[in-house]
């Protein structure tokens, strides 16, 4: 972190502030006590003022008890990031923003230096702590906003402050909070409105942009994926050698690629990508088998997408999917589940393990939670089967991963 001085934290005014004696200034921000190292400024959220003895054990400069812990944050990464340099991009959308975010910095790191949001570091917590580890030499830095009603975005673009802002795909996500898709389209637009005069918008080729100061690049339109045969991706960019299989990922792999033109980085030949947890991680099963672990989140496409990729890498192999019910769709979920079950018809998957009141309708065997899951799923799997995992994350699928996975594997 480019190092920020105590007593302008406590010109703030952000709640109580205790120094370490000596110390003057903090180089790093952690919100869990477990992280700290030399230096770091401790930030108690919740219950983390149960921790601050164990924080200035672990070499805190300093701790901070915020009155509003949101807005104490927030006020640390804009401190942060008005000290930077740096070319930020900011990344949105209904489902795809990891993904695109860890294939961006798959090319930017080897080029430039770069700071990225861990996982999906997101939301009112995680935008500040990742403009709290920008450096004096950070070039790029790419993060990832999510959304869950109108004005979140755009308080995260504003501490931001992006120069490039990407808009993957749009879906029927969070629409308890925004009512309809065209709900999620306004609220996805606020990172637009944010851009400043001359930055780059990327965006799907339908999405509207009423701006004439910016350049839009139409996913799709003015760039296009030409064809995707594992491991080449082939874009109207150019070509590229890729780590992952699932189709759905080009377009992704292609929103990140226009990204990287933007910041004039380099088309790599070879892009060997680490994605963050439970997205499309596969790992071997006994007997040849393969469990892809997709388990983050859903949403009646990225079902539909996960579906399709669990018959491709099957190959003729026994398919077992495992599908949970589907949160935050407001009352579109009723329909929603419908349009997962006529997924599961088209697919065609073996077995269907339904899990959650709402899952119900997906056919199969319906079990009501993840445990019921497990149970039945230890019933089920013969060596060779290939097990697919997706659904809502407080269901947690991923944790069956642990219990299906040999240690030896």
């Amino acid at each position: 972190m480019i190092p920020l001085p105590l007593d302008e934290i406590a010109e703030l005014g952000l709640g109580r502030l205790e120094a370490r004696p000596g110390a003057a200034e903090v180089t790093g921000v952690q919100v869990d006590s477990r992280r700290i190292g030399d230096g770091d400024l401790f930030v108690a959220v919740g219950e983390g003022e149960h921790f601050l003895d164990d924080a200035l054990a672990r070499g805190a400069a300093a701790t901070l008890v915020p009155e509003d812990a949101f807005a104490a944050l927030a006020a640390l990464g804009s401190a942060a990031r008005s000290r930077s340099a740096a070319r930020v991009v900011a990344i949105t959308g209904s489902y795809g923003k990891t993904t695109t975010k860890d294939i961006l910095a798959s090319i930017a790191i080897p080029q430039r230096r770069t700071v990225a949001a861990e996982r999906s570091f997101n939301n009112e917590i995680g935008v500040p702590l990742t403009l709290c580890r920008l450096e004096p030499d950070t070039k790029i830095c790419i993060t990832e906003l999510a959304m869950r009603g109108f004005g979140q975005i755009d308080e995260l673009a504003r501490m931001t402050r992006p120069e490039i802002g990407v808009v993957v795909t749009i879906g029927p996500v969070h629409l308890e909070k925004v009512g309809t898709l065209e709900g999620v389209v306004r609220a996805k637009s606020e990172l637009i409105e944010a851009l400043p005069a001359g930055g780059t918008a990327i965006v799907p080729a339908d999405f509207p942009v009423e701006r004439d100061d910016l350049e839009v690049v139409r996913i799709g339109e003015d760039v296009r994926v030409e064809s995707f045969d594992p491991p080449r991706l082939r874009t109207t960019l150019g070509e590229v050698e890729v780590s992952f299989a699932a189709r759905h990922l080009a377009v992704n792999g292609l929103c990140a690629l226009a990204a990287a033109q933007a910041l004039e980085l380099e088309l790599p030949s070879r892009l060997d990508v680490e994605f963050a947890g439970w997205r499309n991680q596969e790992q071997a099963l006994v007997g040849g088998g393969l469990l892809i672990n997709d388990a983050w989140n859903a949403n009646p496409i990225s079902m539909r997408a996960a579906l399709e990729h669990l018959r491709e890498r099957a190959a003729g192999r026994r398919t077992i999917a495992v599908l949970g019910e589907m949160a935050e769709l407001g009352s579109y979920a009723p329909e929603a589940h419908r349009d997962v079950a006529q997924s599961i018809i088209e697919t065609a998957p073996d077995v269907v393990i339904a899990v959650g009141p709402l899952a119900q309708v997906y056919g199969g065997r319906w079990v009501p939670n993840r445990e019921a899951a497990l149970e039945l799923l230890r019933q089920e799997v013969r060596p060779g089967d290939c097990v697919l995992l997706k659904g809502a994350r407080v269901l947690e699928l991923d944790r069956l991963a642990d219990e299906l996975v040999p240690v030896e594997a």
